[in-house]
């Protein structure tokens, strides 16, 4: 009798074990910032906004108190061919017309000529061409804006909505990204999101952890233009990759689940009536 209790108690023992490792397991590989506690404080990281490369499209707009003379320095509707962009505000809309940064980082100002704005964000860039109307006496006193034209990032992987996403403004992070595309589904893995940058001709591929505060320390962690951010599946969606999604739902997998818990029940009266 002794016997048939000490096997009946590590059966299940056994049945325990295996029931406790699945979800503790499963939290510990889907939950964000798992070691973030309550109040915790952290140094941000700078980030002044993305920078001009080669072959982006930029659109800069000069104003000033008198119209005319700024209009010596905008592109008209008539000069632009490629890389205007639509955009509306409230009830009305309006194009924005781009200058295409070239291979050796420049573009061709109205009168100024060439100008070098790679390396820069939208600030400096705004500050270099008010520099140079002034300093060349052709616009004293300018307002200038610049805006990024092609700022987009491509989501690829285990999320709800994989797609290339347009971006306004001048900053977003991966967490941001990931929310624009749904969010990840529970298929895929938060420890190996790969973020792929294209800079400087070389392609630099940055793997993140989010189940981890130290994905906010990351290069990739703020993006730039046309960075892919990849989100790999996990072992269970590798298996399923030959299987319908539905099957979840199916007869068949509820079937099997019974069969293997009716066999572990099984196990444990075979085990007690011995």
């Amino acid at each position: 009798m002794k016997k048939t209790f000490v096997k009946l108690l590590m059966a299940v023992g056994l049945l325990a074990g295996v029931a406790a490792c699945g979800p503790s397991q499963t939290y510990k590989n889907i939950n964000y910032m798992q070691d973030i506690t309550e109040e915790t404080v952290m140094n941000m990281k700078s980030n002044e906004g993305i920078l001009v490369q080669p072959k982006d499209m930029i659109a800069i707009v000069v104003s000033h108190r008198d119209p005319e003379l700024a209009a010596m320095f905008n592109l008209s509707n008539a000069t632009f061919q490629a890389g205007a962009e639509t955009r509306s505000t409230g009830n009305s809309t309006y194009r924005l017309l781009g200058y295409s940064v070239d291979t050796n980082g420049d573009i061709d100002f109205p009168i100024v000529g060439k100008i070098h704005v790679a390396g820069m964000n939208r600030w400096e860039v705004a500050e270099t061409v008010k520099n140079e109307l002034s300093g060349r006496n052709l616009l004293r006193d300018a307002v200038v804006t610049v805006e990024f034209m092609n700022f987009q990032i491509s989501v690829l992987g285990e999320v709800a909505r994989p797609g290339t996403y347009n971006i306004t403004g001048d900053k977003i992070n991966l967490m941001q990204a990931l929310s624009l595309a749904g969010d990840m589904t529970i298929f895929g893995r938060r420890d190996n999101i790969q973020v792929t940058r294209e800079e400087n001709g070389k392609r630099h591929i940055y793997v993140v952890d989010i189940r981890n505060s130290d994905v906010y320390n990351s290069p990739a962690y703020y993006l730039r233009q046309n960075d892919i951010i990849y989100v790999e599946p996990n072992k269970v969606r590798a298996g399923q990759s030959t299987v319908n999604e539905n099957n979840f739902r199916s007869v068949s997998f509820w079937a099997s689940l019974s069969s293997t818990v009716l066999s572990i029940v099984n196990m444990i009266i075979l085990i007690a009536t011995r």
